[in-house]
Formats: structure tokens, sequence, C-alpha cells
């Protein structure tokens, strides 16, 4: 029996710091089953790209982390994962902002539904309760996130689900962003890091 996105949440929680785990253990510890850092944490090197916000984004979004009541129809997913600095150290208080089109590949343009923003815990640690966004017209699956240190520059970048049809076909797409993705018994986890 395949545990479900909360049981894989807690088992992320659990995880005190990043220093320590190479990987995280994606299911309850006696499965043994791991989704990797991305990118590595030993390519220090290597900060998270940036890519373009789109036509779509809208400022002032709400503070949220449940976006599942906004398309109660969608495919359920819970992203996660750290904001780092280069070292590797965990950022306190790091502001992670999502949006992105709903199961019909519509994006809300009046009001916030599918948006909003939450700032990491004192472990670096960030997620959030969505949908698995439809495609559209030119483009591939995808998310759109801002990101930003306590007192840095703002990265704005999008992230991408692996073994995707359109994924080689997409101008803006970058392997880099790709999404770690999990089966669950209620959904899908996905996990990705990133690098400020």
């Amino acid at each position: 029996m395949k545990p479900t996105r909360r049981s894989v949440l807690a088992a992320f929680l659990a995880v005190p710091s990043t220093k320590a785990a190479g990987i995280f253990e994606a299911n309850a510890v006696s499965t043994q089953s791991a989704l990797e850092l991305t990118p590595a944490c030993q390519d220090v090197d290597e900060l998270t790209i940036a890519q373009t916000e789109g036509p779509y984004y809208k400022p002032s979004s709400p503070l949220k982390q449940d976006f599942a009541a906004d398309a109660p129809h969608g495919i359920r997913i819970t992203i996660a994962g750290f904001v780092l600095a280069t070292d590797c150290k965990s950022i306190n208080r790091a502001l992670v902002e999502l949006w992105h089109a709903d199961e019909h590949g519509s994006y809300d343009r009046v009001g916030y539904r599918l948006r909003g923003h939450q700032f990491t815990d004192e472990s670096g640690r960030w997620w959030f309760s969505t949908i698995i966004p439809s495609l559209y017209p030119g483009r591939t699956r995808h998310y759109h996130v801002k990101v930003q240190k306590p007192g840095g520059s703002v990265l704005t970048t999008q992230l991408y689900f692996p073994g995707e049809p359109l994924n080689e076909r997409d101008q803006i797409f970058d392997e880099r962003l790709l999404l770690h993705i999990r089966d669950t018994g209620d959904g899908k986890f996905g996990r990705f890091d990133f690098i400020v």
C-alpha cells in the first residue's frame, strides 16, 4: 500500500536539516525510498536558474499553502523542498510564491485562485498542496515560482514535470528545473530545492 501525500509530507517535515542528509526520505524510513536534492547540494556554485515570469503574474498574492480547494476536480499533488544558500545551509523566512494554470489550462486573472505565497520555516522548508496544472497552447506543464531570501534579490523561475511529451518542444523548458515526482496513495508528491 502506497503512503499518502500527508505521510510523505510528514516524513519531509521530520528531516531537520539538509546539511545532514544528501537525500530526502520521501517515504517512511522503513521503505528506504528517496528523492535526491535538486540540484545536488555539492554543486555549491550552481544557483537555481531564472526564467521568465510569463504574462499571468499578479502581485500581492495571499499567504496560502493549500490551493486544493481552488480546484476541487484537479489531480492532487503536494510540492515541497528547501531554500538553500550556496553553502547548503537552509534559509529561514525565505519567500516562496507559486502560481499556475488550473485543471483546464486557465489562469485566474481576476482573483487569487491557485496563487499564493508562504515563508520557509526555520529549517528552510516550503510546501504547497495543490493540483497538477493542465496544458495550454504553446507550453508544457509547469509551475511559476518566485523565491527571495531575506534581503536578497528575487529569483523568478518555473518548475517542470518529468516525462512530459511537450517538454522537448517547449522553448522555455530546462531540465535543470525538473521536479522529482513520486506517486502516493492519494495523488503525487514533487520535490525541488532552490539554491539562492
